[in-house]
């Protein structure tokens, strides 16, 4: 779709320059949000091109047995490329998201490790590592996005087969981490299943879990392992540093008091711009209802951060009101796109000027629509597990520069 942004699949500088920050990689047809208006500004200058658009992978064959051994281009000038030849770091892909997989080991300047994975025709799922394991640090890239149950079965079943491979270390990259929502009872008698589902990554052989923008940092805690804890933010303020916003136009909006902490967070960094709250009730799961908007919006441009759209009842919703309010334009900003129908019809009804997602889930090519802009987070994972596998070594700079908790 020429609408939807797109990038070379193995970019040749992402994440290369430490000393600066090219922001304006974008066609100026997709950045005239204002014809006058200055480039809004970050508080802290960021330092890696994070958020180059996305270019789905396309797999050549559409067999159930998955072969990960597909070569990646290799970059001449990819950080840690002296590290390259390290045959202790390994990475598998499952079959959620293999093109994340792919663009990570682009980036890394590696080749995905070889793994089987199919499934019989009971539904049973059999993984098989091609190679030899041994001693490595292993990383698994697999999001537990839908089929929720699909996916995490097969990590888990990944993890278990690398232990009894005797891998040295095993860490789940997790790009969406499924069930976060259920982390808290509500009512009587529910059950948690976060922490079910961080005790079955636990027990599987898990030494370490990577995972981007967990609904609620509390998660973390559910895990008897270390988790490293990624935020996919520098990604989208990076797109939005490259529009030509006026500063004093922008507003961010939380769509529920919940997202308050995450939409402060977010406002911070685009000039300490103002926050608005919706304020929401919910009636029902994946059902919600806007009751009132805190904030000014009239005549500006508003921003609303969330960390996940599912069924989009709630942004939608609010980017009603906030078009009711006197809102100029309206964008919403999440990491993850679950997009659960009917997602799709809400999103391109026109509320939105830019829907603006990342590839932590993927998205099939027939739900692109023409406000959909899709930002890589390939380069923020992959320097991310150089740093835990080099334990941070060589002079980088400490983890808090690219968000990790």
């Amino acid at each position: 779709m020429s609408s939807l942004l797109h990038h070379s699949y193995c970019s040749s500088s992402p994440l290369t320059s430490r000393s600066s920050l090219k922001l304006n990689f974008f066609p100026s047809s997709r950045i005239p949000a204002s014809q006058n208006g200055v480039r809004c500004n970050l508080v802290e200058p960021l330092k890696y091109e994070n958020g180059k658009p996305y270019t789905p992978y396309r797999s050549s064959s559409s067999s159930t047995t998955t072969d990960q051994a597909t070569t990646a281009p290799f970059i001449s000038n990819a950080p840690h490329l002296e590290n390259a030849h390290d045959t202790r770091l390994r990475i598998f892909s499952g079959t959620a998201n293999p093109a994340l997989s792919q663009e990570i080991a682009c980036y890394m300047g590696l080749e995905l490790g070889r793994i089987k994975i199919k499934r019989f025709a009971d539904g049973e799922i059999y993984v098989q590592l091609q190679e030899s394991v041994r001693g490595c640090d292993v990383y698994l890239v697999q999001p537990t996005c839908p089929p929720a149950n699909e996916n995490l079965m097969e990590l888990l079943i990944m993890i278990d087969a690398c232990r009894r491979a005797s891998a040295k270390n095993i860490t789940a990259v997790i790009p969406y981490f499924g069930y976060a929502r259920a982390d808290r009872k509500t009512l009587g008698r529910e059950s948690i299943a976060a922490k079910l589902v961080a005790n079955l990554i636990t027990e599987a052989g898990a030494n370490r879990v990577l995972a981007c923008d967990l609904h609620s940092g509390q998660s973390m805690g559910y895990f008897d392992i270390p988790v490293d804890h990624v935020y996919g933010q520098p990604v989208i303020l990076d797109y939005l540093a490259s529009k030509y916003i006026r500063s004093d136009d922008l507003v961010v909006v939380s769509p529920d008091v919940g997202g308050v902490a995450r939409a402060r967070a977010f406002a911070k960094k685009l000039s300490d711009a103002p926050l608005a709250i919706v304020d929401k009730r919910r009636h029902g799961h994946n059902v919600a209802e806007v009751m009132n908007l805190i904030g000014d919006v009239k005549g500006k441009v508003a921003v609303m951060v969330d960390d996940m759209i599912d069924t989009a009842g709630t942004i939608s919703k609010g980017a009603v009101l906030l078009h009711q309010e006197g809102a100029r334009e309206v964008y919403a900003c999440s990491t993850h796109a679950v997009f659960s129908p009917p997602a799709i019809e809400r999103l391109s009804s026109g509320l939105f000027q830019e829907v603006i997602i990342t590839n932590t889930i993927p998205v099939s090519e027939q739900n692109y629509f023409p406000q959909l802009t899709i930002l890589s987070v390939a380069n923020l994972l992959g320097e991310t597990i150089w740093r835990v596998h080099d334990d941070c070594s060589g002079g980088f700079e400490p983890y808090s520069s690219l968000g990790i908790d």
